[in-house]
């Protein structure tokens, strides 16, 4: 049998393409490649909880459902409305993304220095949302004062300064508790190298501050050098983090992957959004074993700005690249890429951007030129 399939496999590979590769009518000689086998049922549209939040909220998340709706996106949402100055997420929400997996959310305004604990915090830890990512790369089309930048920034969500420990000893005197465990610190790294070696990222480099914090942080970059010598053929290095600042604004490109403990990738993230163009055209998630909420991936500060409410300024992008973000995650990357494009195509026009681009366009014109550079 070997010996015939031989010549049988040399006149198949010589002979002509067969007729049904011809191109398609009416795509301009284009050939239609295969990115995706779907298995049966993928195409049932899927129910996505839908937080709309606090201030500008319900505008950039009324913008991603015209979008949706004009791709005739394979989703729908159960919108549920939340306030950050509710004392709990409500239990039905809850429930919600539980059943769906899958959430899509505006900002939440949490109070400082007083009042009800963050609403934010909750839903990570009620749902076990462990990796927060945030994509900051450049846009063509839109200025910076640094170019080639393309960093993924992953920090660990539930535990760290975050972790919500704090109480009053004496009058006067706050302890509040750092808590780092070597099973989040494992899975989280765990998740920065895997995401590295499906994306073909070549450098995974670890945040800390273990020069100070020697246990605590000590044991994050133990866990962090555990899983990368399980990753032979990806690049691996630390950074302090105050001269990890320093470095973002200096040379940013050098970075690729970036792991850190809850606090540090709060303002890794946020520094290097600012470098690739700000918070407005930045997205993220957050992911856990079986949920996820996408959201704005930088800082949500503008949430409550009364004069970008009023004028309905508010920048759609970031929230438009997290639903694409939400869209790859369940499994449907033709909408992705269509949503993606056409993103992209607005930016790089230059001919509608919001204020925080330079820009005078209200939130409606972005969104209606986004439908308009749609496939």
């Amino acid at each position: 049998m070997a010996r015939r399939s031989a010549p049988l496999l040399r006149r198949l590979v010589s002979s002509p393409a067969p007729a049904t590769s011809a191109p398609l009518p009416g795509h301009g000689g284009a050939r239609r490649t295969v990115t995706y086998m779907p298995r049966p049922g993928d195409g049932n549209p899927r129910a996505v909880t839908l937080i709309p939040g606090d201030g500008i909220g319900p505008l950039v998340t009324g913008a991603v459902q015209q979008v949706m709706e004009v791709m005739h996106a394979p989703v729908y949402f159960e919108t549920y409305e939340v306030r950050g100055d509710m004392p709990t997420v409500p239990p039905a929400v809850i429930e919600s993304i539980r059943r769906n997996k899958v959430c899509l959310k505006g900002g939440l305004a949490t109070p400082v220095g007083g009042g009800v604990s963050s609403l934010n915090m909750q839903l990570r830890k009620e749902l076990d949302l462990y990796a927060s990512l945030v994509n900051c790369s450049n846009f063509p089309g839109l200025p910076t004062r640094h170019q080639d930048v393309d960093i993924v920034v992953i920090r660990e969500n539930t535990e760290g300064e975050y972790s919500g420990l704090e109480h009053e000893v004496v009058p006067g005197v706050v302890e509040s508790l750092k808590v780092i465990t070597k099973f989040c610190s494992e899975r989280i790294a765990k998740y920065a190298f895997e995401y590295a070696y499906l994306n073909n990222r070549k450098k995974v480099t670890a945040v800390h501050k273990a020069n100070i914090m020697k246990l605590a942080d000590g044991l994050f970059l133990e866990s962090c050098r555990e899983i990368a010598s399980k990753y032979p053929g990806i690049q691996y290095n630390e950074i302090i983090v105050d001269n990890c600042c320093m470095q973002l604004v200096a040379k940013p490109e050098q970075f690729d992957v970036m792991v850190t403990p809850n606090l540090y990738g709060n303002l890794v993230a946020n520094t290097a959004a600012g470098i690739a163009g700000g918070t407005g055209v930045m997205p993220g998630g957050n992911v856990g074993q079986d949920h996820a909420v996408f959201e704005q991936g930088a800082s949500a500060g503008n949430v409550g700005n009364e004069n970008i409410l009023e004028q309905k300024k508010a920048n759609p992008v970031a929230l438009l690249l997290s639903s694409a973000m939400m869209l790859r995650h369940l499994q449907f990357p033709s909408f992705a890429d269509r949503l993606e494009t056409a993103v992209k195509r607005v930016i790089a026009e230059g001919k509608y951007r919001t204020k925080d681009l330079g820009g005078i366009s209200t939130t409606q014109e972005v969104t209606d030129a986004v439908i308009a550079n749609l496939d």
